[in-house]
């Protein structure tokens, strides 16, 4: 599963495209104001119309918690992965009711279940505002300085746009800080589930089948936007296509891809390599041998653990699978070749003078990174204190002291323009389970100790003279924090309450905040500023050799991807374009329908209703990446054909470089959608509205 950030293993790296040359087959993660329009002309003869590129945008979703999906039909319906759902899923159930491992179905609007702290965006409208953001920087200022006058520009162009429009205002960063564009999103927070699959039909094959293809999997859910307790009524939204996917055919994928390291320097690429990877593997190791022994206790505390374990075994992949690439002699190669020749062209042109210092700025900054990324992880990361009631006595410290400043002086997650998303998280009603919290709480304050030393100040305020296991509990059980009006009441205060405050938790993050903020401060001015400002200069000798026709690594914000339905060949094998029905039940029977290829008994008890010839998964050349699941896949007239939910394994490398020899998006069929929601599931309803009947 790709979601959010989140990649796998793979086994060998195919052959890349070429660095610093021509965008060649279909590469690249598209700016929406700035789409691939001579490349889409070239070579499929397809006009990007500004009409079509406007509606596909404003169809489009993204969901904070992470991941994608879109508008499919006028009544607010939106479309996007189960494995995307799977969070609210979970704040849903109950010990008595698994809706992440049993589904949902609302047959009537009715029924359909409000999501806790489900925050939807729509973006409306982009505006480069570049000058502005580099006008406030000025060459004689210092790390610090450039960093607080960059803050206070972005912070004062976020809070005149939310003010003058109403909408939520961001300005995001591309070309790592060459170019700052003002992203304007419309809200939705009223957001009611309304169809989800059981998790095994969802995920099927589970961890063996995951990033492989051929693939059987109905990862799909629906959710409702509602505004003043109403189905919002949508402007734009993408029409169900008749036919569906069809191998050979041009396709779009709208998406939100999280984050890619293709215009990384090899100082970072190597920092990777023998710093952050190795040292996030050892975490998510940990976390998974904890979370698999908690599980194992009872049904209840798998189901409390189940996505955050789901997570943590995702990521762990991800890891082990950009190591790989990162130890690639072939690939490392390549960005070593392509760095030398953006430096030879920065000492060749005196108007890019200013590049040539900036491969040993991030050198530099890369050796402070790593000197600092474990005390920054425990601390400020929060892993030395793994516990959502820890994340919630946090925010509620620091907004004591960061909204009294002035909006452009606080920490970034507290500016005007981000403090009701960041409330609407706070003053979630979402469950906290006591025995939960204390096997994370404790386990974190241990990996603390670990990092820091028992006898570091901040270790011995954290534990307080008792065991991790002890500690924990007495934080966890004594704490007020699980009441949503206690933390209303104490942000609602302030440092006033705060101070007074003898919550144990209030105490344990008041007692290590000076210390976290202290290790953020010097990410942000040893190693951030100073990556920001080279990257800057090493855009401009990309922007002087390319021209601005290249898009920007992916941040986690609207893009377009295209490509064609195309199977691949594997070991001598051809591996095809699209699977069917038929071949689901082909894999359960080759497996005697055990886990974790084991049908749902409705799938079994309906075989016959189906028509088994129908698509039930294919591939495509798009480019893609955690963050992209959920995402529309579209035809020429922008109809729905598909969803993703994965890449396969060849695919992994895109983090670090486009392939598409072998590497392939995986897609939910739209054909499959129906198939199953009229004759598995018997939600005509929902099928209908897809449908337009």
């Amino acid at each position: 599963m790709i979601r959010a950030f989140r990649l796998a293993f793979f086994l060998a790296l195919p052959a890349l495209a070429g660095f610093l040359s021509p965008i060649r087959a279909d590469e690249g993660m598209w700016l929406f104001n700035n789409p691939p329009k001579s490349q889409l002309k070239s070579k499929y003869g397809f006009e990007v119309a500004p009409a079509w590129l406007d509606h596909l945008q404003k169809s489009s979703v993204r969901f904070n918690s992470g991941g994608s999906g879109s508008f499919v039909s006028a009544d607010g319906l939106v479309m996007t992965n189960h494995h995307v759902a799977s969070d609210a899923l979970q704040r849903m159930g109950t010990k008595d009711r698994n809706y992440y491992r049993d589904g949902f179905h609302a047959k009537t609007r009715a029924e359909e279940f409000k999501c806790e702290a489900m925050e939807l965006n729509v973006l409306m409208s982009i505006e480069d505002v570049t000058e502005r953001v580099n006008g406030a920087v000025k060459a004689e200022m210092k790390a610090a300085e450039a960093f607080a006058a960059r803050r206070a520009v972005m912070a004062e162009i976020e809070k005149e746009s939310s003010e003058k429009t109403s909408l939520r205002s961001d300005v995001i960063a591309f070309y790592q800080g060459a170019v700052y564009h003002l992203y304007r999103f419309k809200k939705y927070t009223d957001v009611r589930l309304v169809f989800a699959p059981e998790q095994q039909i969802a995920f099927y094959g589970g961890d063996p089948d995951n990033f492989e293809y051929p693939r059987f999997d109905l990862d799909f859910t629906f959710f409702r936007v509602y505004e003043n307790n109403k189905p919002a009524r949508v402007e734009h939204f993408l029409k169900w296509s008749k036919e569906g996917a069809k191998e050979g055919e041009l396709v779009f994928v709208s998406g939100h891809p999280g984050r890619t390291n293709r215009l990384n320097s090899v100082a970072e690429l190597n920092y990777f390599r023998d710093t952050g990877y190795p040292f996030l593997l050892q975490r998510l190791n940990r976390w998974e041998v904890l979370l698999n022994a908690f599980s194992g206790r009872s049904e209840e505390n798998a189901r409390q653990a189940k996505e955050f374990l789901f997570s943590v075994q995702n990521s762990r992949k991800a890891r082990v699978g950009g190591l790989a690439g990162l130890m690639d002699p072939e690939m490392m190669g390549k960005k070593e070749a392509f760095d030398a020749r953006l430096k030879e062209a920065a000492a060749k042109d005196e108007k890019l003078k200013e590049a040539r210092g900036a491969w040993a700025a991030i050198e530099k900054a890369e050796k402070v990174r790593a000197q600092l990324i474990r005390p920054y992880t425990v601390l400020e990361g929060g892993a030395g204190f793994n516990s959502d009631l820890f994340g919630i006595a946090r925010t509620l410290v620091r907004a004591s002291e960061e909204k009294p400043k002035k909006n452009q002086d606080r920490l970034r997650e507290f500016r005007d323009s981000a403090l009701e998303s960041l409330e609407l998280q706070l003053f979630s009603e979402e469950p906290v389970y006591d025995e939960y919290e204390i096997i994370k709480l404790a386990d974190g304050l241990t990996f603390l100790a670990a990092e820091l030393g028992y006898k570091n100040p901040v270790v011995v305020r954290a534990l307080a003279g008792k065991s991790p296991q002890l500690r924990a509990a007495e934080l966890v059980l004594n704490s007020k924090l699980k009441d949503v009006g206690e933390r209303k009441k104490l942000y609602r205060d302030g440092a006033k309450a705060i101070l007074a405050s003898k919550d144990p938790m209030i105490a344990l993050a008041k007692s290590v905040d000076a210390a976290a903020r202290q290790i953020r401060k010097r990410m942000e001015l040893e190693v951030e500023e100073p990556k920001r400002q080279a990257y800057s200069e090493i855009a401009k000798v990309r922007f002087a050799l390319e021209g601005i026709n290249a898009y920007p690594d992916a941040t986690f914000t609207l893009r377009l991807a295209y490509g064609v339905v195309k199977g691949y060949e594997e070991n001598g094998k051809k591996i095809p374009a699209e699977t069917d029905f038929a071949g689901l039940y082909e894999r359960a029977a080759e497996h005697l329908n055990k886990p974790p290829f084991d049908l749902p008994p409705r799938w079994v008890e309906k075989k016959s209703k189906l028509d088994l010839k129908t698509p039930f998964n294919f591939v495509c050349t798009a480019d893609i990446i955690g963050g992209n699941s959920g995402s529309p896949v579209v035809n020429r007239n922008a109809e729905v054909v598909g969803l993703i939910f994965d890449g396969n394994i060849q695919s992994l490398v895109l983090d670090f470089a486009f392939t598409e020899e072998q590497g392939r998006a995986v897609s939910v069929h739209s054909k499959g959608m129906i198939e199953g929601l009229r004759k598995i599931y018997e939600a005509h309803n929902v099928a209908d509205e897809l449908e337009g009947r």
